[in-house]
């Protein structure tokens, strides 16, 4: 049977991890860079992907990669979900890194390895695994098209496009046109990209390779969203131990002890959900499924987590200083990250012959 438990291995991986997200990742921090129009962070991505070697965790060692599994990556998600990391990893080095990997392209694995290049897969944030989606147009060797709501290509070196012929093809950013979009979540930024006659190196199939990249995003996401959960309970509870009323802590009333408790559970068993995922990538066995059953469990969770946080923090939690904020809008647009709670509920159905009647 598989231990779902973390190793040794995994709690060291996430003690690193987060404190180096201690030093460099300041609520008032990321409150800061948003406020600035600079949605990411390259002062923490270098000691994140370079000094860590975190960008390679997922590529192979012949590559200059780490050769880690899902759960070490994951690992590293719960961490960067805890602090709302304005970093793309999982765009660049889970996502992107999964497309290349699907279509064994060593030249750029070999790149994004040690951090110093990133990647972004250009199909839509929104978009399912089993889904489809739209595809450049490739007339006489040259891109042409827009794709809209594509997570961190504003920062990308690269873009990994989908044609209409069925390929996939590696285009450097300065050969496209990448507009900023107006996104809930100011930490993960979205963009239209424009191709007017790119021209690209085929680097795969994209049917394979998206379906491949979307999947292991939608199933590391629920650690993102397990990270992003744990840390608006821990937070809310400190906070209504610390807060008086009637000259007795906050959290002593009964009402709120039972709201506590009963989001409690729902985020053990949202770590639960995050783990199968996690470990069913990294086996590649009932991939698909876990990860259907963890996604349509995770949105609720972690968006019912942040909104609790922002009530019971009260008029503090209204406020723009009080990170909070920060952390429901990441879980609001997590809950359409890779498809919706309900998408993931349909697909599920299919996969274990449970149709609707």
């Amino acid at each position: 049977m598989t231990d779902l438990l973390y190793s040794e291995e995994e709690e060291a991986l996430r003690a690193a991890v987060r404190d180096l997200l201690t030093d460099h990742c300041d609520p008032a921090d990321v409150i800061a860079r948003v406020e600035s129009g600079a949605a990411h962070d390259p002062v923490l991505w270098k000691p994140l992907a370079e000094g860590m070697g975190l960008a390679g965790l997922l590529i192979p060692e012949e590559l200059g990669g780490q050769g880690a599994t899902h759960r070490e990556a994951a690992v590293v998600l719960e961490e960067l979900g805890r602090a709302v990391a304005p970093v793309p990893y999982l765009t660049s080095a889970v996502v992107a890194t999964e497309a290349l990997l699907a279509c064994a392209d060593e030249e750029l694995l070999g790149r994004l390895a040690p951090g110093r290049t990133r990647a972004a897969l250009a199909v839509g944030l929104h978009t399912a695994p089993d889904a489809g989606f739209p595809a450049a147009r490739l007339e006489d060797g040259a891109l042409h098209g827009e794709l809209t709501g594509i997570a961190d290509a504003t920062t990308a070196d690269v873009l990994l496009v989908p044609a209409d012929d069925g390929g996939l093809y590696a285009v450097t950013a300065d050969a496209v046109t990448v507009t900023g979009q107006v996104s809930l979540d100011l930490t993960r930024p979205l963009a239209t990209v424009r191709l007017d006659g790119a021209s690209g190196r085929r680097v795969g199939d994209a049917g394979a390779a998206v379906h491949r990249a979307l999947r292991a995003g939608a199933a590391l996401l629920v650690s993102e969203q397990l990270g992003l959960a744990d840390w608006t309970l821990t937070e809310t509870v400190r906070y209504l131990r610390e807060r008086k009323q009637f000259n007795r802590p906050v959290g002593g009333f009964q009402a709120l002890k039972h709201r506590l408790a009963q989001l409690w559970l729902e985020v053990v068993n949202l770590r639960a959900a995050a783990r199968a995922a996690a470990d069913a990538l990294a086996r590649d066995e009932d991939a698909d499924v876990t990860t259907a059953v963890a996604q349509a469990f995770a949105s609720p969770v972690a968006v019912h987590a942040a909104e609790e946080a922002l009530q019971l923090h009260g008029g503090i939690g209204m406020t723009w200083e009080h990170p909070v904020h920060l952390y429901l809008k990441r879980a609001k647009a997590d809950s359409i990250a890779y498809g919706t709670a309900g998408a993931h509920r349909e697909t599920l159905a299919g996969l274990v012959d449970l149709q609707a009647p």
